[in-house]
Order: structure tokens, then C-alpha cells, then sequence
């Protein structure tokens, strides 16, 4: 750990809460639809007109969030155990597919331009 970094915490606990990656957004609906095709479900949770949700229990989850500002400036990997059978998905959405070190890795740009880079075996 870096000098001076502590860990989050609880009351002296370490927390295990999941983590949420945030993705900024111009037209969330556009947006939910294109994440929906990609990781071939609808959202979990729509806490407000301007999110959307996609949880994996315990450990992460995505989070779309409108925001017109700083829509297409973010980046997101994503980490997958079946990347080879999401194929025919992924060549709908265009995307370039190259082998890394054994790995197949994806970079794929969402509606607004943001970064999705997809990567497994």
C-alpha cells in the first residue's frame, strides 16, 4: 500500500462494499440499450431517471449516469470468463477483437464515445 493510502474502512474494519464503476453519458436511454446488447442483460436497478444499474454481486457493478458534460470521457474494462462466446454480440457492435498475450482483448467505443475494453479468455 502506498505510503500515507489507507484502506476504506468501517469503524477500524476494512469494508468489502462493491465497487462501482461510473460511466458518464448524453442519452442514458441510447446508452442502457447499448450496455444491455453488450453484457446480454437489462439493468439491475434504476434508482432515478438518470441511472442505470448492472450488478455483480459482491464485488463490482457498472453504473450509467446522464451526464451531457462530461459524456464519451470515460473508460471502463471489463474483465470477462466467456469473451469467446459474446462474439457474434460484439461483432454486431463493431468492434475490433485482437488477441494480447493469450487473451482476447476488445476496445469498443459506447454511444457517446467512451472506452469499453472487453478482455478474457
Amino acid at each position: 500500500m502506498h505510503r500515507g493510502v489507507r484502506p476504506l474502512s468501517n469503524h477500524g474494519a476494512a469494508m468489502s462494499r462493491p465497487v462501482f464503476a461510473d460511466l458518464p453519458c448524453a442519452d442514458l436511454a441510447a446508452s442502457t440499450e447499448w450496455f444491455a446488447d453488450l453484457l446480454g442483460r437489462d439493468p439491475d436497478a434504476r434508482h432515478s431517471a438518470d441511472l442505470a444499474e448492472w450488478h455483480h454481486p459482491g464485488t463490482a457493478g457498472l453504473r450509467l449516469r446522464r451526464d451531457r458534460d462530461r459524456a464519451g470521457q470515460g473508460a471502463l474494462t471489463l474483465v470477462v470468463a466467456d469473451i469467446a462466446t459474446r462474439r457474434e454480440r460484439l461483432i454486431r457492435l463493431e468492434s475490433g477483437v485482437t488477441p494480447d498475450a493469450g487473451r482476447l482483448r476488445v476496445q469498443l467505443r459506447d454511444p457517446d464515445g467512451n472506452l469499453v475494453v472487453m478482455e478474457g479468455d
